[in-house]
């Protein structure tokens, strides 16, 4: 919290534009803003006088939820606009509605959409900056940046450890992401899923189709979430056996290792991705602390990116 520098970036749209320099400053503001929301009084006025606008064409209660805290939390005037009565229901066009936010005076505007590439094509139209709060399938930048910072606060490190990374991984922005920043901080990642749920292109990372074998001697287990809304056809015959095949549960995580963490970026499917009881155990279980983190993270993000912009 006691940086002076900005990201050198005026928007945040994905993991392959951060440097590991950019990875590690907002993970180490994000531990101070960590520490700060964990004090009675939770309020900061850096970003007094600027605007937030959160854009989200998605339903989400995670994301957009941590984003209005962590902008209010740092001062700032936070807006989400109701996308379900906007203009965008009359055909006004995504980019027309970001110039039209733009031009009032906003100073961040955080997006979600379904369209891989809607941030970016944002980016290019607006002054202000602009944050990607998920874009389809695409990336999800400030989840994966939440998911190291939990690995990190609870296991002591991330290099060296081993990531399964379990689930619908193909149609998966925070699987996306985290299997492009979690290799670069050192861990072994592998991707667990039925074969048609794998990507197309594993980037060199281990893949298995045996859940058993997945996650055998693996220090974090990351389940996601069924995408049911993306995943169409391929949701066909899926899910009746997928939580005896993939589901994650108490004896299941006994292949893993002995102080195995679990994790998931919900919503969660329980009892069809992971079982209940393993989701609420809080000595196995990071999933609250990802949430608490989210805010943590997105206001190193919020502030970082908004330092330009007050000076």
């Amino acid at each position: 919290m006691a940086a002076t520098a900005p990201l050198p970036h005026r928007h945040l749209l994905g993991i392959d534009q951060l440097s590991d320099a950019d990875v590690t400053l907002i993970l180490d503001e994000a531990e101070g803003w960590a520490e700060f929301n964990r004090r009675p009084q939770r309020q900061d006025d850096r970003l007094r006088g600027l605007t937030q606008v959160n854009l989200f064409f998605e339903s989400s209660t995670r994301t957009l939820l941590s984003f209005e805290i962590a902008g209010r939390r740092l001062g700032a005037q936070v807006s989400t606009m109701p996308v379900g009565h906007s203009s965008v229901r009359k055909g006004e066009t995504l980019l027309d509605t970001a110039r039209t936010i733009d031009a009032m005076g906003a100073d961040l505007i955080v997006i979600r959409h379904s369209d891989p590439g809607a941030a970016a094509a944002v980016a290019e139209v607006v002054r202000c900056a602009v944050v990607n709060g998920g874009d389809g399938t695409n990336q999800h930048p400030t989840q994966a940046l939440l998911d190291a910072l939990t690995i990190r606060r609870r296991k002591g490190r991330i290099a060296g450890l081993t990531v399964a990374i379990c689930g619908d991984i193909r149609h998966s922005r925070v699987a996306n992401s985290n299997r492009r920043l979690l290799p670069r901080l050192g861990a072994t990642v592998r991707l667990v899923a039925p074969a048609r749920l794998l990507p197309d292109d594993a980037e060199g990372l281990a893949t298995f189709t045996d859940m058993d074998e997945g996650i055998s001697g693996a220090d974090v287990v990351m389940m996601l979430r069924i995408q049911r809304e993306r995943m169409e056809d391929a949701l066909t015959g899926l899910l009746g056996d997928f939580h005896s095949a993939y589901g994650l549960t108490h004896a299941r995580l006994a292949l893993a290792a002995p102080d195995a963490l679990v994790m998931h970026p919900g919503p969660m499917n329980r009892g069809i991705e992971i079982e209940g009881a393993l989701a609420d155990d809080p000595q196995r279980s990071a999933i609250l602390d990802q949430v608490e983190n989210g805010v943590a993270v997105r206001m190193a993000c919020l502030d970082l990116l908004a330092r330009s912009r007050r000076t």
